[in-house]
């Protein structure tokens, strides 16, 4: 697989660069501050509240990119809208293996079934009026197969939630693998079809096995910034986190790459669709110079956005530091946006890389199964995909002359 090239994001000081000067004296000038106070991100952003990791043991990710699918229309997903920017080509659905120093196994979503119209009637006959075209050959169990990994071996399945592009196919695993799902989903979900036709999900999803939801409850439970967590081996190196909103018993999972510094690659699954609607944010405003330019990955150039993206922000009601877009797809949206905010206290820490399911700069500056993202931070991927998603409005910065 050919990787992306991970734009390198610099912090330039105000005297370094022509597009580094104009931005921080205006920027200066907005905030009443002198033209030497130094880099534009300390002079804007604001300082995260602690979020409490405790401390644990590691364990090792792998992704799966099993599937393709699209065009998405982002109207559907998020708004306002930018100009020159209404779809997506393609998206990901990206999965995960997680394997603990025991030996025991888990997998993080399923993407979508490769006999895709053997899902529940009701999503059988929905997805050919998406008109998606879906790229998907293999199931994930038949990828972690021809990579060496005994189906046997693997205890869990974890839905991040239920909808039709992440459950893909558990009746591919033997009856011996549990399926874990989030809070109040036994009571919301079932019965799946047949037994209820309008269900999205089959029956045969999780028959014969172990059907294990998380509780948030009690004392065992956790919290890890704003987030009910739940400690799934009861060493610190993998969490759930209860994340509301998108769907009922919506979860992400938090899990610890390294140690001694600590490290952790943060299992986004749906808690929205797009990196633009966690950045920027209050946290994490956007570099005053971004190298290589998102638009050219194997040039020279940089992206400078001074103020043409505040330009394009406020003249779409929002502030340079509101992320892109705001999200307006899912079951309960004002709780869906208050995770997403309560998200980006993880999102803008260098020692944690966030990976939302449908994020194609990943997908494609990553290495995928069966290398292992633990090294995520020393190779550069967190750091250098933050803002690669700015690629996506190649139109708007040629518009203004910056691509």
């Amino acid at each position: 697989m050919t990787l992306r090239a991970a734009p390198r994001i610099t912090s330039r000081f105000w005297g370094e660069t022509d597009c580094g000067v104009s931005r921080v004296f205006e920027r200066n000038a907005i905030l009443g501050m002198g033209a030497t106070s130094g880099r534009v991100e300390d002079a804007i952003a604001l300082s995260p509240p602690d979020i409490n990791i405790p401390s644990g043991e590691t364990i090792t990710v792998k992704l799966i990119n099993p599937v393709t699918f699209g065009p998405s229309i982002l109207e559907r997903f998020m708004e306002p809208a930018v100009p020159g920017l209404d779809t997506f080509k393609e998206v990901p659905s990206l999965s995960f293996l997680l394997e603990h120093p025991s030996g025991r196994k888990l997998v993080w979503d399923l993407g979508i079934r490769k006999d895709y119209l053997n899902y529940a009637p009701q999503v059988s006959n929905y997805i050919p009026s998406t008109g998606y075209t879906l790229n998907v050959t293999k199931n994930v169990a038949d990828i972690l197969v021809e990579g060496g990994v005994s189906l046997d071996e693997v205890e869990a399945v974890i839905w991040s939630h239920w909808h039709w592009d992440h459950i893909g196919d558990p009746s591919t695993f033997p009856t011996t693998t549990d399926l874990v799902v989030g809070a109040g989903f036994k009571e919301a979900m079932l019965p799946g079809a047949p037994a209820n036709p309008e269900s999205p999900l089959l029956e045969s999803d999780y028959a014969h096995r172990t059907l294990r939801e998380i509780s948030f409850d009690g004392p065992h439970v956790l919290r890890i910034g704003s987030f009910p967590a739940f400690d799934y081996f009861g060493d610190g190196s993998f969490y759930l986190l209860d994340t509301p909103g998108h769907a009922v018993g919506h979860l992400c999972g938090l899990a610890r790459t390294t140690k001694g510094p600590d490290t952790f690659v943060l299992l986004g699954g749906d808690v929205c669709h797009f990196a633009g609607i966690l950045r920027p944010s209050k946290y994490l405003p956007v570099p005053e110079s971004i190298f290589p330019h998102p638009c050219h990955p194997q040039g020279d150039m940089a992206l400078c956005p001074g103020s043409a993206f505040d330009d394009l922000q406020r003249s779409r009601g929002r502030e340079p530091t509101d992320a892109l877009f705001d999200l307006c797809f899912g079951g309960d949206i004002p709780l869906a946006r208050k995770t997403v905010g309560e998200l980006q206290e993880f999102d803008c820490r260098e020692d944690i890389f966030v990976i939302i399911a449908h994020d194609m700069a990943v997908a494609e500056g990553v290495e995928h199964f069966p290398a292992s993202l633990n090294g995520w931070k020393e190779k550069g991927w967190g750091k250098g995909l933050k803002w690669s998603f700015f690629a996506e409005m190649r139109s708007y910065w040629e518009s203004k002359g910056l691509a």
